[in-house]
């Protein structure tokens, strides 16, 4: 399944590809092997517990899930993972995203899920974001990292 990806992109509908497409472009670029699927919490929740619950076994280290309106894929995701878990709101309802950012935002006690911004600036954010935590335990992606913040120093 995993074939070497430490990250996991998940999101809710096809249609999140567009604003999600940053996300990937800024791994590949921190030099952050990753897969992409798309599953949805509501039309098929048996394949998001299936994927969750064996994401781990599978060498995965860090969960990205995008999804908009009511959003609920993160917090799913963060339910049946023992991973970090990161939201990213698209803005794909009549209230532009902000619904989701309130679902992902809102995880009870127990079941984080770092919530990032709306849309295609959340996406490079949660690569940024997976990126600093498996910094902690590949000395690889710390340096990628470090070049890259000197870079968006620089601009």
């Amino acid at each position: 399944m995993a074939d070497g990806a430490l990250v996991a992109i998940v999101m809710g509908s096809a249609s999140d590809e567009d604003e999600m497409s940053g996300c990937g472009q800024l791994l590949e670029r921190l030099g952050i092997p990753y897969e992409q699927h798309v599953m949805s919490a509501h039309r098929t929740p048996d394949a998001v517990r299936e994927f969750c619950l064996g994401a781990a076994d599978a060498g995965f280290e860090v969960l990205i899930a995008a999804a908009g309106g009511a959003a609920a894929l993160p917090g799913v995701a963060a339910a049946y993972s023992p991973l970090p878990v990161i939201g990213v709101p698209i803005a794909s309802s009549p209230l532009n995203g902000v619904d989701a950012l309130y679902a992902i935002a809102q995880m009870p006690p127990g079941v984080p899920v770092a919530a990032m911004s709306i849309g295609s600036w959340g996406a490079r954010n949660a690569a940024v974001y997976a990126a600093r935590i498996l910094a902690l335990s590949h000395p690889e992606i710390a340096t990628t990292l470090a070049a890259y913040r000197e870079e968006q120093a620089r601009r």
